[in-house]
């Protein structure tokens, strides 16, 4: 049998072979941790934050090329929301700004500059035609003409004044009516047609609203003039 001493030495002994063999375990499993770790931190794709696209001017859907002037235009809702005019990132007509009516309304811009030169509005369900006429006549050689119909464009406007628009390059201002929607984009001296104008008529049958069409939106890149 062993004595006393002996046995305290053995028992000394397996701790100690235990505790080396535990250590060793140990080392081990952090020595696989960290390359494992370092092999997924390779194999791993690196999460790179989403670059925002660029927004381009008046929130078109895509940038207008040199020597043009963006706008984005919408007409009114029904009697309630006014129209909205934005030339070149520049709100120039809506309701916050609180220069909108019913009627026609109307943005004039320098065609050289991009500049706004006046904005105004002409009720043509109540109003007199007579000044929309004057006003239309007086518009300056190379000017960009901006129009969105608000509630009625249409009640009071006569043959002069629709000839007068015509003359601004719009096509659709002949077939133009009570409460419908129309938006314009035309210019003094054009000599054809605009591209940009659309119209939608005020029909029982396809009214979104109650006694009026939807809201028509219209954006585009209106060319510079340079003489």
């Amino acid at each position: 049998m062993l004595r006393a001493g002996g046995i305290l030495k053995l028992a000394a002994l397996i701790l100690a072979f235990l505790l080396a063999v535990f250590l060793a375990f140990q080392l081990l499993e952090i020595n696989v941790d960290f390359k494992f770790g370092g092999v997924m931190s390779k194999s791993l794709p690196v999460n790179v934050a989403p670059t925002k696209p660029t927004p381009h001017k008046c929130g078109l859907s895509k940038a207008c090329p040199p020597g043009h002037f963006a706008f984005k235009m919408t007409s009114g809702a029904a009697s309630v929301v006014g129209p909205r005019i934005c030339l070149e990132d520049k709100l120039l007509m809506s309701g916050v700004k609180n220069n909108v009516g019913r009627g026609i309304n109307i943005a004039l811009v320098n065609g050289k500059t991009g500049e706004a030169i006046k904005t105004i509005y002409f009720d043509m369900w109540a109003g007199d035609v007579a000044p929309f006429i004057t006003f239309l006549k007086e518009i300056e050689e190379g000017t960009i003409v901006m129009m969105a119909s608000f509630d009625d464009p249409a009640t009071k406007l006569n043959d002069e004044a629709k000839k007068l628009i015509a003359d601004l390059g719009s096509t659709a201002v002949n077939s133009l009516g009570f409460r419908d929607n129309w938006v314009f984009v035309g210019g003094k001296g054009i000599k054809t047609k605009s591209p940009f104008e659309q119209h939608i008529k005020n029909s029982g049958d396809t009214n979104k609203y109650e006694g009026w069409p939807e809201v028509l939106e219209m954006e585009g890149c209106v060319p510079q003039r340079h003489n």
